[in-house]
């Protein structure tokens, strides 16, 4: 009977021990850990024996902890059971890259270690050669790599040598430019997101959006106008934009930033109707107006006709400066070319409305010279008006060639209203007018014929012009002198000559420097 029982105890003990082979991978558990040992049973006749640096560098598990091991031999030559943690590790990592992974995937691994030309990384519990040309290391410290874990895109797989290259440097380029593929699928038009400025042109500036360049372009910048994008934004600007359209085949983003802002134009006729008078700031000055800004975003231009009445005033940048507070008044707002018109000299009354009864024709009146073209002058008069005076009416005797021989700009004279224009709003006036045409006397004074002795006030190529009297010239024609007398000639010289034509109409007196007769000068 208890022979019996003891041979089925001990069938039922071998039955319970499990068939192994050498090179299996088994599960088994940890049961004790010594100072230098890890005993695992794998429901063999004997435990294994694992030693404590295959679990480094993570350290050892604590008993009851399931593990993979290796069976190098059942039984080696003292029968012990021999068990490797890294080799199961190694032969299944292998397996799991060799058999679910290819060249360009990316893994993740741990750098073991430094070796000559590169690192060693564990990946799955195997090792591959990271090179340092791919290892974008360059500016880490070593405590920063070793034993930390990275991505990286396997390069190499040789499944016959069971050996791996990888590169985290493409792995970086393959993240990137997943991330980027995951910001465009996430993208929406509308979206505000938030970017850094990373360059600036004359059009706009480009705006880093998670790794994607977006084009935030001049005129979607403010509602207001700006002549460069530095006005708004500065390179490294952290900004927050709404993602106005995306082009995902051409990879074109276009960015707004005023779009985050009411368009200040929506209630611009309400804000500033036609007529109304208001305050500004002027923001720019060129030669044809100045641009006065009214409001955040709203700018209107009072045009170089709407400054004055006066035609005679100075030019818009002797008038204002830049940052000037003004008053204007809305004269047209143009909602859909969001332009609008102001003016300063509606402000005032109209001088061409009520014109004083002193300014009439043949009136005398004084007013200011305030500028000069090439045959005129022009001049303010009282109550704003302005006025013109011709060359040809500055002097009934002197050959006048510019209004500058005659007046002087600022300096106030006396005049005589020739004409009022009502249609060009212009009044003309004459200077020699104030005095009666001495022509008459002229003629009777110089008959042809008569010889003088005159002084040389100016040399030219067609004659000499000669001082008869104060505010009277004569002209010697260049075929009445000979060439070599006129070349020994100079201005102030005193020169005899002879009156041969006067001219009333065209009020010239022509001399001749060749006399025929000694006879003494008429009187």
């Amino acid at each position: 009977m208890d022979n019996n029982l003891s041979s089925d105890l001990k069938e039922a003990y071998f039955s319970s021990i499990k068939e192994f082979k050498d090179g299996d991978i088994v599960q088994g558990t940890i049961v004790e850990v010594r100072p230098k040992e890890v005993i695992v049973d794998i429901g063999y006749k004997s435990e294994g024996i694992v030693l404590a640096d295959e679990f480094m560098p993570e350290g050892v598990p604590p008993t009851g902890t399931q593990i993979e091991v290796l069976i190098d031999a059942v039984e080696d030559e003292e029968g012990k059971l021999v068990i490797s943690y890294q080799k199961a590790k190694k032969t299944l990592g292998w397996r799991t890259l060799s058999t679910k992974y290819n060249e360009g995937d990316i893994v993740e691994g741990v750098v073991v270690r430094k070796v000559k030309g590169g690192f060693m990384v564990d990946v799955f519990g195997t090792e591959g050669f990271l090179p340092g040309s791919l290892s974008a290391f360059r500016d880490f410290a070593e405590n920063e790599i070793i034993a930390k874990k990275f991505l990286f895109q396997i390069v190499r797989l040789s499944k016959a040598k069971q050996n791996f290259i990888v590169s985290r440097k493409d792995a970086l380029k393959a993240e990137k430019e997943l991330r980027r593929e995951k910001v465009w699928e996430s993208l929406k038009v509308g979206e505000v997101v938030k970017g850094k400025v990373k360059s600036i042109a004359d059009f706009g500036a480009f705006i880093d959006i998670g790794g994607i360049d977006g084009l935030l372009h001049i005129g979607d910048m403010s509602w207001r106008k700006i002549n460069h994008p530095s006005e708004i934004v500065a390179v490294g600007n952290q900004v927050e934009v709404m993602i106005l359209n995306i082009d995902k085949q051409s990879k074109r983003l276009s960015l707004g930033m005023k779009q985050l802002t009411q368009d200040p134009w929506n209630d611009i006729q309400e804000r500033f109707p036609a007529g109304s008078v208001v305050k500004g700031k002027i923001v720019n000055i060129q030669n044809y107006g100045v641009f006065v800004e009214l409001d955040k975003g709203i700018e209107g231009l009072v045009h170089i006709s709407e400054l004055s009445w006066s035609r005679l005033k100075e030019s818009p940048q002797d008038m204002f400066a830049i940052g000037d507070m003004i008053e204007v008044k809305v004269i047209n707002v143009d909602v859909r070319s969001r332009k609008i018109s102001l003016s300063v000299k509606r402000l005032e009354r109209d001088p061409w409305e009520n014109l004083p009864e002193s300014f009439a024709t043949d009136v005398k009146v004084k007013g200011k010279v305030v500028g000069f073209i090439q045959d005129a002058a022009f001049v303010e008069l009282p109550e704003g008006m302005e006025a013109i005076v011709y060359t040809k009416d500055l002097s009934w005797t002197k050959r006048i060639n510019r209004p500058q021989e005659i007046l002087k700009r600022n300096h106030i004279y006396e005049f005589k209203i020739l004409d009022i224009d009502r249609d060009n709003r212009r009044i003309i006036l004459g200077f020699k007018q104030l005095k009666d045409d001495p022509w008459s006397k002229i003629l009777e004074n110089y008959p042809v014929g008569k010889v003088l002795e005159t002084e040389i006030v100016k040399i030219t190529d067609f004659g000499v012009f000669v001082k008869l009297e104060e505010e009277l010239e004569g002209l010697i024609f260049e075929d009445e002198i000979d060439k070599e007398v006129k070349d020994g000639l100079n201005v102030s010289d005193n020169i005899k000559a002879k009156i041969i034509k006067v001219d009333s109409d065209s009020r010239k007196i022509g001399l001749s420097a060749k006399i025929d007769e000694p006879e003494e000068e008429n009187s």
